[in-house]
């Protein structure tokens, strides 16, 4: 039985000493996400493709005491020889991880199914995606969040013999958009998070044996390189109001921000009775858009 002061929020979700790694964490969301945790005393290595994003997002973001944000890499998760490297970067470093956010993905081809006859519809999406796109969307946000997994297991088994049982855990980012039944105009994107969020499911279930959890956020509209399509010289993004109500299905009538994503980063990382659900962080969207 918690006494009244054990349920304090700085009690509640203090990460406070956690090792944390975060991949896409150069920007967008995974940058949210390393922030978030740095800003309340763990310590997040954060890893991508550009070292220079890398390098620019820990040196503006830093929270200067406690926490700590620290660029490795980099390393491409599309492939084994690099997650291997980096497990063995990491168990160089530390004894254990806490926790393993997968927040690195691609958007993919896109193409608009707004034509009303078969023909032109066929023409427009036959012309405009390929097997290799998809291939390389599915790789990238499905397939290369398995293997990120896989490869920390040891660290993240670790990580819960530290803090007890089903403590260390996975937090993949997934997507509303692998929820809704609209393909927004780019169905190897909406299929691939499909895939993730199913994913999520099949390996909470099956990596509670080693004692590891494994939650999901499916955002909705945030600012990131893939929503606002560039960053500024702090790796953060904009995505102004009144490109968000264009689109007409979002409540809200804005984008998420990084005070709400944090919110649900600090919740997933700490409650270890949660396990292999997704946490919709979406203003409503899926509210409006047919989905669940």
């Amino acid at each position: 039985m918690a006494n009244t002061k054990d349920l304090q929020v700085s009690r509640l979700f203090s990460v406070k000493n956690y090792v944390c790694v975060v991949t896409g964490g150069g920007s967008g969301i995974g940058l949210m996400a390393a922030q978030a945790l740095a800003a309340n005393q763990a310590k997040v290595y954060i890893t991508g493709r550009r070292k220079e994003a890398l390098e620019k997002a820990a040196q503006s973001h830093n929270p200067g005491e406690g926490g700590k944000i620290i660029p490795i890499g980099p390393y491409d998760v599309t492939k084994k020889a690099d997650l291997e490297k980096m497990h063995e970067e990491l168990s160089s470093k530390e004894k254990y991880i806490n926790l393993l956010i997968c927040a690195a993905g691609i958007a993919g081809p896109k193409a608009e199914p707004t034509e009303e006859h078969a023909l032109s519809l066929k023409e427009k999406l036959w012309n405009n995606e390929t097997f290799e796109a998809w291939n390389e969307t599915y790789n990238t946000d499905v397939t290369a969040v398995y293997f990120t997994t896989v490869a920390m297991l040891p660290l993240l088994q670790a990580g819960t013999e530290t803090r007890g049982h089903l403590s260390a855990s996975v937090i993949v980012i997934s997507s509303m958009s692998g929820i809704m039944r609209e393909s927004q105009g780019h169905f190897s994107y909406n299929a691939a998070k499909g895939g993730t969020v199913h994913l999520t499911k099949l390996m909470s279930a099956e990596f509670q044996k080693v004692k590891v959890r494994v939650n999901s956020i499916a955002p909705g509209y945030f600012p990131s390189e893939m929503t606002a399509k560039q960053s500024d010289d702090k790796m953060k993004s904009h995505l102004p109001d009144e490109k968000v109500k264009e689109k007409g299905h979002v409540p809200m009538g804005r984008a998420g921000s990084d005070e709400e994503m944090a919110q649900a980063v600090l919740f997933l990382t700490k409650n270890a009775y949660v396990n292999g659900e997704i946490l919709a962080v979406d203003g409503g969207v899926l509210n409006v858009v047919s989905g669940r």
